[in-house]
């Protein structure tokens, strides 16, 4: 990687680790989600920085065109980025079932007593009309 290349890349990497941390400051990227944009901007980082250190692992695992690595960390990335947003995406929908649960419980209980109300309305309405069959004399 020549040196232009290299800067760049660096440049860039620390631009979308910045980027990532005004989003979380402007309460635009929630902490959970900023974890793994912030692990991959500082792996970018790291790569950026380190080429002899790729071209070593490269070896050491068998590859011999370094550059390939960089193809395998990204494919590692993007596993992991869509294995942490799966796990958040199945939290929030055990949530939102819950909250649903929780709403139908609520308005379930809300129509009995209003239900309740209603009956304890019109009794008490019975009972306070002239002429009502409790208010009569006995026959007896």
């Amino acid at each position: 990687m020549t040196n232009v290349l290299q800067l760049l890349a660096v440049t860039i990497s620390i631009l979308l680790l910045v980027l990532v941390l005004e989003l979380v400051r402007r309460k635009k990227l929630t902490e959970e989600y900023s974890f793994v944009w912030i692990v991959s901007a500082l792996a970018l980082l790291g790569i950026a920085l380190g080429r002899r250190m790729i071209d070593a692992f490269a070896i050491a695992i068998g590859i011999y065109y370094p550059p390939a690595v960089l193809l395998l960390m990204l494919v590692l990335f993007v596993f992991v980025a869509a294995l942490s947003f799966s796990v958040v995406v199945s939290r929030q929908r055990q949530q939102i079932e819950r909250l649903i649960e929780d709403t139908a419980l609520m308005d379930l209980q809300l129509r009995e007593l209003r239900a309740a109300q209603a009956s304890t309305a019109d009794v008490n309405a019975d009972a306070s009309r002239p002429g009502h069959a409790d208010d009569a004399p006995s026959a007896s």
